[in-house]
């Protein structure tokens, strides 16, 4: 009985060291950094690309469309005005990647989203809406450096 008595009590002081919580610390410099609200959070524009209206391109143009469309993706990225980028797998809906914009405005992130040569040769068609996220997204472009064997 004792021998259960000390294995209960193991248990329950397992349960409770692992139920606590660790404390996290407000880094008030970070947050502003980021661009944060109170909650941590910020608006950004969420860009949906679907497949365009330019069926003709040939084999060589939606190359250098492409070619040039990650030459944007990458500078737009260097600039900050682009948090994520990347494409949808195969699927049903004729989606072909997301963007998400550094910006509080659809009409700025539609000037950004023009300056893609794939969608100025309308290989894609950009949807936009405004998008509240956390602000620690503004750190994923520098953390995928670091662990981006190769480059893109």
């Amino acid at each position: 009985m004792k021998k259960l008595f000390y294995i209960l009590l193991i248990v329950l002081s397992i349960n409770t060291l692992s139920a606590q919580e660790t404390e996290t610390v407000y880094d008030e410099k970070l947050a502003k950094e980021l661009g944060a609200d109170e909650y941590g959070m910020k608006t950004y524009v969420f860009c949906i690309l679907k497949t365009g209206s330019n069926t003709t391109a040939t084999k060589e143009e939606r190359s250098k469309y492409f070619e040039g469309h990650m030459a944007n993706i990458n500078r737009l990225a260097k600039e900050g005005k682009l948090v994520v980028a990347g494409p949808f797998m195969k699927n049903d809906r004729n989606y072909r990647g997301i963007f998400v914009f550094n910006c509080t405005t659809v009409e700025e992130a539609q000037k950004l989203v023009e300056t893609d040569p794939a969608v100025k040769a309308k290989i894609f068609e950009a949807e936009l809406t405004l998008w509240y996220s956390s602000a620690a997204l503004m750190e994923v472009s520098r953390i995928s450096e670091k662990i981006a064997k190769t480059k893109i």
